[in-house]
């Protein structure tokens, strides 16, 4: 049994750890587990979407970028020793792991006794929604500092390409963000910026708010989409299921999106509220720069991102993530339980992203100037 403790903070057991104490715990902790998982794979998009590596030691990664080399002609007796231009130059970017990210709810013994539904089951879920959340959109915010950067390689007569920011529509309103006709040209442009610029063609992906997605596909048959081989459901679910150009589209609402998280209504948007959207819907972007408590790389600051961002177009080298604690469950026991008369449930997850390849990320923004670097 675990040692008396007044800490709530104390006797928090792993998942995964094999000495639980009892059938019962073991289960609770097989459901916290799933069900907090479930949560946050269902919810989580750009895990997979970026380039990711798991770090076992130290606090940060090193990823390597190198830039282009030539080709030249060999002269016969000269010993060959490299081209004489010095290429490839090479770049690296250290990603940093931010503070453990937490997530937690306490569930008092009574009000599960009194409830009539799996209340611990519903609190893992919501646990696995809120670490997704954050997840996500520090690694959409990361593409977009990529998409405003200039390539990390520079050196003389091999400066390598930087971040594309494409214009959506030709007027300065931001109902251009919605045009599935402006959204088509936009992904085009984009598509051959990164065929330009050499970017594979291999994982190019695109995320757009709901409403541009759902304008996208209620447009299927004249708007210029391809590959559109499943109808029904998986057509709205919004998993790249469609694609235009090549580009895989997806939807979250987690994207810098007109100064917000996911969506905007009002103003020029052309976007009626549907009333009664609550808190959590269309928060503005907080500060999340590396002054930033608990943030140790450079997500940006609010004013930095500003109000004209509207979605983003990348392929999988525009940004690399690390993580040092993968998703993982913890819930109190034993005398704590106790004492509390409930138990802690927490999530809990450590990772940090930062963009690699500029070349790799496109912003699609609206109005007559494209958003700053920062």
């Amino acid at each position: 049994m675990a040692h008396q403790s007044t800490d709530l903070t104390t006797n928090l057991v792993n998942v995964g750890q094999s000495n639980l104490s009892g059938d019962k715990r073991a289960l609770y902790l097989k459901l916290f587990s799933g069900e907090m998982f479930k949560g946050f794979q269902h919810n989580a998009i750009a895990r997979d979407m970026v380039m990711k590596r798991t770090l076992k030691n130290g606090k940060s990664l090193q990823f390597i970028y190198t830039g282009r080399t030539t080709a030249e002609y060999h002269t016969p007796g000269n010993a060959i020793l490299g081209n004489s231009d010095g290429a490839p130059p090479v770049a690296e970017k250290t990603i940093t792991v931010d503070d453990l990210l937490i997530s937690s709810a306490f569930v008092y013994d009574l009000d599960e006794t009194l409830s009539h539904y799996d209340l611990r089951s519903e609190i893992s879920r919501k646990i696995g929604y809120a670490l997704a959340e954050k997840y996500d959109r520090l690694i959409f915010r990361a593409i977009a500092r990529g998409a405003r950067s200039a390539s990390p390689v520079s050196a003389t007569n091999f400066v390598e390409p930087g971040g594309t920011q494409i214009r959506v529509g030709a007027s300065t309103n931001e109902s251009d963000a919605f045009s599935s006709s402006a959204l088509v040209a936009a992904f085009y442009d984009a598509a051959a910026a990164m065929d330009e610029k050499g970017i594979s063609g291999d994982g190019r992906v695109a995320v757009l708010n709901p409403r541009q997605y759902y304008e996208l596909i209620q447009a299927v048959g004249s708007n210029g989409l391809v590959n559109r081989d499943s109808q029904g459901t998986a057509l709205q679910g919004g998993n790249g299921i469609i694609e235009i150009a090549g580009i895989k589209i997806y939807k979250s609402m987690n994207i810098p999106f007109l100064g917000k998280y996911g969506t905007k209504f009002g103003g020029t948007t052309g976007q009626t509220s549907p009333g009664n959207t609550g808190s959590f819907i269309g928060p503005a972007l907080e500060d999340a720069s590396g002054a930033t408590t608990g943030i140790n790389n450079d997500y940006g600051t609010a004013s930095e991102f500003g109000a004209v961002s509207a979605g983003l177009i990348f392929q999988r080298e525009a940004a690399g993530c690390v993580e040092a604690i993968g998703p993982q469950v913890q819930v109190t026991s034993g005398d704590v339980s106790v004492i509390y008369q409930g138990d802690v449930i927490l999530g809990r997850l450590a990772m940090g992203a930062d963009y690699l390849n500029p070349a790799a990320a496109v912003e699609l923004y609206v109005g007559a100037s494209a958003p700053s670097t920062f």
